[in-house]
């Protein structure tokens, strides 16, 4: 269950962005991958992951002393792609990409702006913390581009 403080940032955060999102909140994502929070645009739902947020920010922050805070820049993340009128598109051409390079090319597209909008949206709130996120979580993204590039 999300804390108080955890559930105030996040209906802030949707007030702030006038967005219709829903939120679902679980405790563990379903497959066996470390996802803390999922954007479904078929229903226009973010599914938040309790256990995986918390594996999460205990294995890139050591502990769970910014989880409320972790959670929001989650959040602020999933609706960045609830909000990108460009991901309907960019999903249709990630489905059908020539090739591998093409595919990550656009992956990391698709990552970078919905963490420009989360940015965006909590504005001096995106100190340190969000900068160690998002460097760690489009890490994956950009080492991929590079191989396919070298």
């Amino acid at each position: 269950m999300l804390s108080e403080v955890a559930m105030s940032r996040i209906a802030a955060l949707i007030k702030l962005s006038g967005s219709s999102v829903r939120l679902i909140v679980e405790d563990h994502f379903p497959e066996h991958r470390n996802v803390g929070g999922k954007y479904k645009m078929s229903d226009h739902s973010i599914t938040l992951y309790l256990k995986e947020i918390e594996e999460q920010c205990i294995n890139l922050l050591g502990s769970l002393e910014e989880l409320d805070e972790y959670i929001a820049i989650i959040f602020a993340h999933e609706l960045g792609h609830a909000e990108d009128q460009e991901l309907p598109g960019l999903s249709d051409r990630l489905d059908s990409a020539f090739s591998e390079m093409e595919h990550n090319l656009i992956a990391l597209q698709i990552e970078e702006n919905a963490w420009r909008y989360a940015k965006d949206i909590l504005g001096l709130g995106a100190g340190q913390l969000f900068d160690t996120i998002v460097e760690h979580s489009l890490q994956a993204y950009r080492l991929s581009v590079q191989a396919d590039i070298a």
